[in-house]
């Protein structure tokens, strides 16, 4: 079985992307999953091997297409992007520098998917105020990736593979109706038919993941789901009728539910998918779960997309060196490979577009 070729985004050089980034690479389950392209400026990705005291050379790649069949040479391959302007920037500072290296990294990684160069992305996470800084628009990866496929329907999975807490065969998605904006705001943005198309892209996302006939519970936004309007109608004037349209089109959709017991439903395997309507209501049940073994994947490209589920760690990365003081975990990493690994596969043997990308 062909190896997918993934390009591997390092977010915020400032952050610990760089660090899983280069680790992952040198990580077996990884070079068995795939065949690894760092995406981003080579001497950041060199400065994380040396600090890591690997004896591993960085190899930049000129021609990807050509790579493929070249990938058993010794280190690991890098498509130069960005400005050396990132080299002055200081680590674990929010810098507007390393907004902007992280994004033209995310922008060429996407080009080459599009263009059939790699077969998905996988991207380390990237900072939020950094992209302002450097006057990038875009509230999160997410929200640029599915400009840059021009796509409208689209939103945020957090996947997490079966195992010991989540009990079903195929693992865990919760998908999002809304996601980066204030709480305020996500009253206002709910319909009916956004709610029906989270659930519809929440259901294709799982059979991706190898669930024949997916079993999405929605869940509801107001507490004990409303209690029949006592605590806000939206139970019964959105979301209701978004499960009822979606049961009619085939999909075998419950809901809405208390958010709270949902979650315990759905660990325990009774549901495939959840559909949570708001950013906090889906991120903190199924981190709590697995943070670091967790996947972030966004459904409705044309591509596929993967990443881990943690955010840039400041916190964790020695201001000297730009490596973590203490070993970063990149099990979610690894995760978020094997996970595009296994969407690639399954969208070139015949699945058709990977729209859980």
């Amino acid at each position: 079985m062909q190896k997918a070729l993934l390009a591997l985004t390092m977010g915020d050089p400032a952050g610990v992307g760089p660090e899983i980034v280069a680790r992952a690479c040198l990580h077996p389950q990884v070079q068995a999953l795939s065949l690894p392209l760092v995406v981003g400026h080579a001497e950041v990705l060199r400065r994380a091997v040396a600090a890591l005291g690997t004896p591993v050379d960085v190899r930049v790649v000129e021609d990807v297409a050509s790579e493929r069949d070249a990938w058993d040479r010794d280190g690991i391959a890098c498509l130069h992007v960005g400005s050396d302007d990132v080299l002055a920037a200081p680590p674990a500072r929010v810098d507007a520098r390393c907004g902007r290296a992280a994004y033209d990294s995310v922008v060429a990684a996407t080009r080459l998917a599009l263009h059939g160069d790699v077969d998905g992305i996988v991207t380390a996470p990237l900072n939020k105020e950094a992209l302002a800084a450097a006057s990038v628009t875009y509230p999160g990866h997410t929200e640029l990736l599915a400009d840059l496929c021009g796509v409208d329907e689209f939103a945020m999975m957090l996947y997490l593979g079966p195992g010991d807490r989540v009990r079903g065969p195929h693992g865990l998605g919760v998908a999002h109706v809304t996601l980066h904006m204030a709480l305020a705001d996500v009253f206002a943005r709910l319909d009916t038919a956004a709610v029906a198309e989270k659930i519809r892209l929440c259901h294709d996302a799982m059979r991706r993941f190898g669930a024949a006939r997916p079993r999405i519970g929605v869940a509801a936004l107001n507490p004990h789901a409303g209690e029949q309007g006592l605590f806000g109608d939206e139970e019964q004037r959105v979301i209701a009728p978004a499960v009822r349209l979606s049961s009619d089109e085939g999909i075998d959709v419950a809901g809405p539910f208390p958010a709270d017991t949902l979650m315990v439903r759905a660990a325990a395997g009774e549901f495939d998918g959840v559909v949570a309507m708001y950013h906090d209501q889906g991120h903190i049940a199924l981190k709590l779960l697995g943070m670091f073994d967790a996947v972030n994947v966004t459904l409705g490209l044309p591509i596929v997309r993967t990443s881990v589920a943690h955010g840039t760690a400041f916190d964790l990365v020695d201001g000297a060196s730009s490596v973590g003081r203490t070993p970063v975990s990149i099990t979610g990493m690894i995760a978020a490979v094997r996970a595009a690994s296994l969407l690639a596969r399954r969208a070139s043997v015949g699945h058709g577009a990977p729209d859980t990308a």
